[in-house]
């Protein structure tokens, strides 16, 4: 058993795998795991788990699906918006039993959800969760070989994976074979031909994912026929600090701040969400904007470790008064927009722009994660979850649910492992 990919998708995977007696090996193209995983916030969001009920958070997964596909609108695969909310307290309480000490986020909620239901470790960043699930699988013993880039997949007549090809830094090329195959491996974010062909939106967007998601496993499912799905679905977000190029959290947004274009004019309803306000900030004069807040929505942003660190890159900017502020935006005292009346002052203020985070679209899967064919039959042996596959975001920036990312991969790697469990087992 085999997996192309050691972000929060794989080593969830693995670690399952673990736990019902299956051997897997794990393959990564980094010299260290991270991905895109690294550089999110590190939110899961999860629907009935031991965690919400501690802390009298009353959930279910029917209202987590309700709430994902009120956010698209419908359009989000109902399949999997099913599958991945049924299976995200169970994909949560398996990662909890390894050592991750999840809490649930209760003091905002971010757009789309009717209830607090993301799970996060103590330090609130995408790396320390990372970091939690390496020593997981560490301590379980599952197999890693990092800096091992994978180039190619072998299929036999009938579709059923034998191996996979795989290059070192040195360009030395190795082989494995296996008796199936997980790509939990990327997007297509990094990749400017395909974002140009796929997401014209983004073409000029600056990519604020990892760069190791350059579509192969998009292009490896064009090569071998399979099925690909919401192309058009991405994670944007409107809120990434320039030029220091840090994400700041959106809770700002949630709990009264504005942003302000180079005229002091707020130009959207920020509580739609963070994803679809990366195409409106970069419609914007510049392609940019300024999130305008007062003194308790600064306490909340100093709660979180990436803002923290903007600012002491000096991403802050504070002002007295009206006309302070209009000066640091520059623009007149007049044009600046009244909803400031309700945040200060002081006010404060940091520059940003719109960013592509990761695609939410890729290859055709199954509720058990199996890869599909254009036709519905899927392919014997080959799986894939989180960046590698379509998500439940639809064929939209809108659609876009927070955590929806994370949700893939997690309860998507968590699904996968089951469906393998079965399949060797019969």
């Amino acid at each position: 058993m085999a997996i192309v990919g050691a972000g929060a998708g794989g080593l969830t995977a693995a670690l399952a795998l673990r736990d019902a007696g299956i051997d897997c090996l794990l393959l990564e193209r980094d010299a260290a795991p991270g991905g895109s995983t690294a550089l999110s916030s590190g939110f899961i969001p999860a629907a009935g788990t031991r965690m919400q009920r501690a802390q009298g958070i009353a959930d279910s997964p029917a209202r987590f699906a309700q709430d994902v596909l009120a956010k698209t609108d419908g359009t989000a695969a109902p399949h999997l918006v099913r599958a991945y909310a049924e299976a995200s307290a169970a994909a949560i309480e398996s990662l909890a039993a390894h050592g991750l000490a999840f809490e649930v986020l209760d003091g905002f909620l971010y757009p789309g959800h009717s209830v607090h239901r993301m799970h996060t470790l103590p330090q609130r960043t995408g790396a320390a969760l990372m970091a939690a699930l390496q020593r997981a699988a560490q301590a379980a013993g599952c197999d890693l070989i990092t800096s091992s880039l994978v180039t190619e997949l072998w299929l036999d007549a009938g579709d059923r994976v034998l191996g996979v090809g795989f290059e070192r830094p040195d360009g030395r090329r190795e082989q494995v074979a296996c008796e199936a195959l997980l790509l939990c491996c990327n997007g297509f974010g990094g990749n400017p031909a395909l974002v140009g062909e796929l997401l014209p939106s983004m073409r000029d967007a600056i990519f604020a994912g990892h760069a190791g998601n350059d579509g192969s496993a998009l292009l490896w499912g064009r090569d071998i026929g399979a099925g690909l799905a919401d192309l058009g679905g991405y994670q944007g977000h409107g809120s990434w600090v320039v030029p220091q190029g840090a994400l700041m959290t959106w809770a700002v947004m949630m709990q009264g701040g504005v942003q302000l274009n180079a005229h002091g004019r707020r130009f959207h309803d920020e509580t739609r969400g963070y994803s679809e306000a990366a195409v409106e900030v970069l419609r914007q004069p510049g392609g940019t904007a300024w999130n305008v807040f007062g003194d308790r929505q600064l306490a909340l942003a100093r709660e979180f470790p990436d803002f923290r660190e903007a600012e002491a890159a000096g991403a802050l900017r504070t002002a007295a008064d009206r006309q302070a502020l209009a000066a640091i935006i520059g623009c007149t005292a007049g044009g600046l927009a009244p909803e400031l009346e309700r945040l200060g002052p002081p006010f404060h203020a940091v520059r940003v722009t719109g960013a592509l985070f990761h695609t939410q679209g890729g290859l055709d899967i199954d509720a058990g994660c199996r890869v599909r064919r254009p036709d519905g039959s899927v392919f014997p042996n080959l799986l894939a979850a989180g960046g590698a596959a379509r998500g439940v975001s639809g064929n939209a920036v809108w659609g876009y649910l927070s955590g929806n990312g994370l949700l893939s991969a997690v309860a998507g790697g968590w699904i996968a492992a089951r469906t393998l469990s079965a399949q060797l087992r019969t």
